[in-house]
């Protein structure tokens, strides 16, 4: 989802479908979303909004040839009932069966692009700096590296960050400008992270995909960065994310609320700096609404988050009890 400043909000849907809704009446935009591959986790994903670009993530793969991940660039119309492919900002993120398709798109304050990738199931993506998958990514909207000195060291430029399992959150905090990313996590743990670029956040799961391995093994990378929350055993299958802003939110303001998927729910993290300093959950969200999505705050304040049941889903608005 993405909130425009006309009080618009586009949603996406995974089978293809980019929806407008404002006033209590939705509606379809029409985009040209060719050779869509919409399996398993992947489809039409993420989204992000500038004046009357939307960028959007998607899978994609040709009937004559191999598919990627992708982020594309799309003109909207006045009245918002067509988007109009303008630009492939980013192709080459592995695709395989549809699993771990990231795409959670950011867009930055000075224009930039934040892309979360997912590591596709393939053991060796996350720690090869060449590969675009199982990373997050800081690139210019033209697809061109937002700044090719922050990228590890013998890494594609566009590479913020590396060794990522499959970046389903990312959310700016208010007042630092530290970027925190949330990943969806194998049978151990799932975890926030903040990004630091350049770092390695170790996830290896070779040979064999291992799905048993730590999210972060400091073992194998004793330089990579460590989460600031991890959900251990049972994970909670953690998504998108917002920091809350406004005094109507309380002891919450400031704090990051994430979606979860098998969690059913939303935790909110209470933070100081870095520092998670208490943890709480969201009693009207708690299995109510089953797998939460996305999360995204407007400019009211208030929370818009999806569901991703399969099925009957839909888009709430979440307000602080006042």
């Amino acid at each position: 989802m993405a909130p425009r400043p006309d009080g618009t909000v586009l949603v996406t849907e995974r089978g293809g479908r980019l929806l407008a809704h404002r006033d209590g009446r939705t509606q379809e935009v029409a985009t040209d979303l060719d050779h869509l591959f919409a399996s398993g986790e992947a489809g039409l994903m993420g989204l992000a909004v500038e004046e009357d670009t939307v960028y959007l993530c998607h899978a994609w793969a040709p009937p004559d040839g191999p598919g990627d991940v992708r982020v594309t660039a799309h003109t909207l119309t006045e009245d918002l009932t067509s988007a109009t492919l303008q630009d492939v900002v980013v192709d080459g993120i592995p695709l395989t069966s549809g699993r771990h398709s990231g795409c959670r798109l950011l867009l930055q304050d000075d224009g930039t692009l934040l892309v979360g990738t997912g590591d596709a199931a393939d053991e060796a993506n996350p720690q090869d700096l060449d590969s675009l998958g199982g990373k997050v990514l800081h690139v210019r909207t033209d697809g061109g590296a937002a700044d090719p000195a922050s990228a590890p060291p013998g890494a594609d430029p566009r590479i913020l960050t590396y060794g990522h399992r499959n970046v389903q959150g990312l959310a700016g905090q208010p007042g630092t400008g530290e970027i925190f990313s949330v990943e969806h996590g194998p049978a151990v743990d799932d975890e926030v992270n903040v990004l630091e670029p350049g770092a390695n956040y170790g996830w290896a799961p070779g040979p064999g995909y291992d799905e048993g391995v730590p999210m972060t093994d400091l073992e194998r990378f004793p330089d990579a960065v460590e989460a600031v929350w991890s959900s251990g055993d049972p994970t909670h299958a953690t998504s998108g994310a917002a920091f809350l802003e406004g005094e109507a939110w309380g002891a919450w303001e400031g704090a990051l609320a994430v979606a979860e998927l098998k969690g059913s729910g939303m935790t909110v993290l209470t933070l100081d700096g870095r520092e998670v300093v208490d943890e709480a959950r969201v009693p009207e969200l708690e299995g109510t609404y089953g797998r939460l999505r996305s999360v995204v705050l407007d400019d009211d304040g208030a929370l818009w988050v999806t569901t991703s049941n399969g099925s009957d889903d839909v888009v709430l608005r979440v307000t602080p009890r006042g």
